[in-house]
């Protein structure tokens, strides 16, 4: 399974009550694919706000999406927490709705070691004939997958990528050790083209709500063996790269991005609590980002 070089983490629309806002869902999906050239969409990620989802919620979604979709892209489910056991069943009820791929974060909070993450990943492959993405995140789940666990990992069949958001340095190991049909992809849009350089193949985006065609480009760019193009699109676009997580002060994702989305003209809501939307000078700063 190739799921292209940018794949889009899927923000969930929210109405005014905080409810998933399905109008804006499918809008949402068509403009992904269609203006913004993403090649495979993420659904209930970190950036869907998965931690506030219910099954039910996840479940909904990945259906919608995936009708909605019409095989115009591919659909990945984060169906990824930090309980084996409940990994597992949301991947079965992914795969019987009928999902490409699924996305497996490493487990948060409760900080199992290598050989736990390793039996974490191979007991949820165990269980699924989906192509699974691991997804490493250090910054969020407060422990990190090494780059042997990643390898070892690596030689399941099923288990045919990671998102990786460690370091450079980690990706370039994991590159220049995994086998060719094992795709690394960077989960920091800023360290994209990097990823590239060392062998990685694309990158899973937060960015490419709004600036998905100019990555596309500098992806095409890079690929094509244009370098000097490439690094001049990736100069262009890391303000925004940069700037949709660190406003003037950090901003929980996907705050920014939803704002950035609905400056755009495609209103997605905002977030649910305990994240909270951009103060007034946030939304300054971001309105001066776009532009």
């Amino acid at each position: 399974m190739d799921f292209g070089r940018l794949i889009t983490a899927m923000v969930t629309p929210f109405d005014g009550d905080g409810e998933i806002n399905w109008e804006a869902t499918s809008r949402l999906v068509d403009y992904l694919i269609e203006e913004q050239k993403s090649e495979a969409l993420v659904v209930c990620g970190t950036t869907g706000e998965s931690p506030t989802l219910s099954e039910e919620e996840k479940l909904r979604l990945f259906f919608y999406v995936l009708e909605k979709a019409d095989g115009r892209c591919k659909i990945i489910a984060g169906t990824g927490s930090n309980s084996t056991k409940n990994s597992i069943h949301l991947t079965k009820e992914a795969e019987k709705i009928g999902v490409d791929g699924v996305l497996l974060v490493v487990p948060y909070y409760n900080k199992p070691n290598q050989e736990g993450l390793y039996r974490h990943f191979s007991a949820i492959a165990a269980e699924t004939s989906l192509p699974c993405i691991l997804y490493n995140v250090p910054s969020r789940t407060s422990v990190s997958m090494s780059v042997a666990t990643t390898l070892r990992l690596a030689e399941i069949p099923n288990i045919v990528a990671t998102k990786e958001c460690a370091s450079v340095d980690q990706i370039t190991l994991i590159a220049s050790a995994c086998a060719d049909d094992f795709h690394v992809y960077s989960g920091d849009d800023s360290a994209g083209l990097a990823t590239l350089a060392v062998g990685g193949h694309g990158i899973i985006s937060v960015a490419s709500h709004v600036v998905g065609v100019e990555m596309s480009e500098m992806i095409e760019a890079f690929i094509s063996g244009n370098v000097h193009r490439a690094g001049e699109l990736h100069r262009q676009l890391f303000p925004v790269f940069k700037g949709l997580f660190e406003c003037p002060q950090p901003l929980p994702n996907p705050s920014a991005v939803k704002y950035a989305l609905e400056l755009r003209g495609i209103p997605v809501g905002s977030v649910r609590l305990p994240l909270v939307g951009p103060s007034d000078d946030e939304a300054e700063f971001i309105k001066a980002l776009l532009n």
